[in-house]
């Protein structure tokens, strides 16, 4: 089994940073992609960015030039530097991850998500 703990949430004023982290731990041979995604009440899960095994990173159009993801594949740490946070960024960040188990199948893991709140 593999575990995703995520932490670095919290209440931010509008205009400040934040800096999530994922770690991931169990049966892990490696991880392939990687990425934190987003709840906010009353809407449906949003991908935020995502980051290959490589280093390549995706992110969605309303985070760019705000939010940087990074990983550390030695560490089997995936982070999300948040900057510029606006009241719409409010929301339970999730991370996952791709995780090739010892036995080279691959399986998505979650974790149990952080709360971010931006207040205006």
């Amino acid at each position: 089994q593999v575990q995703l703990v995520e932490s670095g949430g919290g209440l931010v004023q509008a205009g400040g940073s934040l800096r999530l982290s994922c770690s991931a731990s169990g049966s892990i041979r490696s991880i392939n992609d990687m990425g934190w995604y987003r709840q906010a009440p009353g809407k449906q899960r949003e991908l935020v960015a995502t980051i290959t095994s490589g280093g390549s990173t995706n992110y969605a159009d309303s985070v760019k030039g705000r939010f940087t993801i990074s990983r550390d594949n030695a560490k089997n740490t995936v982070y999300l530097q948040m900057n510029s946070l606006k009241p719409e960024d409010t929301a339970v960040y999730d991370c996952n991850a791709f995780v090739l188990s010892p036995g080279y199948y691959v399986r998505a893991y979650w974790g149990k998500g952080t709360l971010v709140t931006v207040s205006s």
